[in-house]
């Protein structure tokens, strides 16, 4: 399902939401409270680089935001940390509007530096019919009632 819409089409690397929050224009339009999503993507980067403070590819990840974000040098600037494990995500997706999703992070047993993320709309809502169109454009199988993302560590 294209819940992200243009993700799957970039070259491997860059593949990773905070150049995605920070770098893509498609962001600022897709989350409806882009300044929390941009606060708690770096809050959580954070918190990972207070575990891995040696990780070449975060200090290549924080370089790079830094040169290409104002945003960015602002808010990690903060010093602000958390993990964000669950709430709401409010969208504006390009072809079916506005949807809010409820969002839980789960940790994958074995691997504490990967996470699952499940999107699910309130049932009945305009939302869960949203995604039940969008999942009528893929070629892939799906209810349109979840979406689930998986994620590595946070820097990619």
């Amino acid at each position: 399902m294209r819940l992200y819409t243009n993700f799957e089409d970039r070259p491997h690397r860059e593949r990773d939401f905070a150049r995605h929050v920070f770098l893509d224009a498609v962001a600022s339009t897709l989350y409806r409270d882009w300044d929390e999503v941009a606060e708690t993507c770096v809050a959580r980067l954070r918190l990972y680089a207070g575990r891995h403070p040696d990780d070449p590819q975060l200090t290549e990840l924080i370089g790079e935001l830094s040169l290409h974000s104002e945003t960015f040098r602002r808010l990690w600037a903060d010093h602000n940390v958390t993990a964000h494990t669950a709430g709401t995500k409010p969208l504006h997706h390009p072809l079916v509007g506005d949807l809010t999703l409820e969002f839980a992070v789960l940790a994958v047993e074995g691997d504490p530096e990967q996470s699952l993320v499940i999107h699910t709309p309130e049932p009945a809502s305009p939302s869960a019919e949203a995604l039940d169109i969008l999942a009528s454009w893929t070629t892939t199988s799906t209810t349109g009632r979840h979406t689930v993302e998986q994620t590595h560590n946070p820097a990619g």
